[in-house]
């Protein structure tokens, strides 16, 4: 066996985990922008799963998926969140959140929906994100627009909250 054959079994051999990233987008008044997904319960944040086996960046996949899910193509702003989180029937799952900035009128006037995923979409108070947001999600938004308003940095999150030491 060759030395290259020895490092594909190697690294075939890893752990695996799986990525997201998502944009935290609001407009004047502070609430922010949810989407309802078709596939399962609950809302969610404009984002998705990040394309690493083509190269892609967690920032490239927030800014690419919020394009395809409601249409808003803008530069994103800084990393608020990486969250670290356990799921069931799942191997674990790093999340990346950023400040997608606050969206004026006429922006919001053209979100477009991807209908093979999306059903709807909604501006929500910050106080009623985690009704809207299940588990981890819930938690991770909380916390991630609690930094955006505070100035402090990324925060580090397991399952949505700051770990112990």
């Amino acid at each position: 066996m060759t030395t290259t054959d020895d490092y594909a079994t190697y690294i075939a051999s890893l752990p695996r985990v799986l990525a997201g990233a998502a944009a935290l987008y609001r407009d004047a008044e502070g609430r922010v922008l949810l989407v309802e997904p078709n596939y399962r319960a609950g809302w969610a944040l404009p984002g998705g799963t990040i394309e690493s086996d083509q190269g892609e960046s967690p920032r490239a996949a927030a800014r690419r998926e919020s394009a395809e899910e409601i249409g808003i193509d803008v530069p994103l702003g800084r990393l608020l969140a990486v969250d670290w989180t356990l799921g069931a029937d799942r191997p674990p799952l790093v999340a990346y959140l950023y400040d997608g900035g606050v969206l004026d009128a006429d922006q919001l006037a053209s979100v477009r929906l991807q209908e093979e995923e999306l059903v709807s979409w909604r501006m929500v108070q910050p106080a009623e994100l985690t009704d809207y947001l299940p588990g981890a999600l819930g938690l991770r938004t909380e916390e991630a627009y609690r930094v955006l308003r505070s100035g402090e940095g990324a925060a580090e999150l397991e399952n949505g909250r700051t770990p112990t030491a």
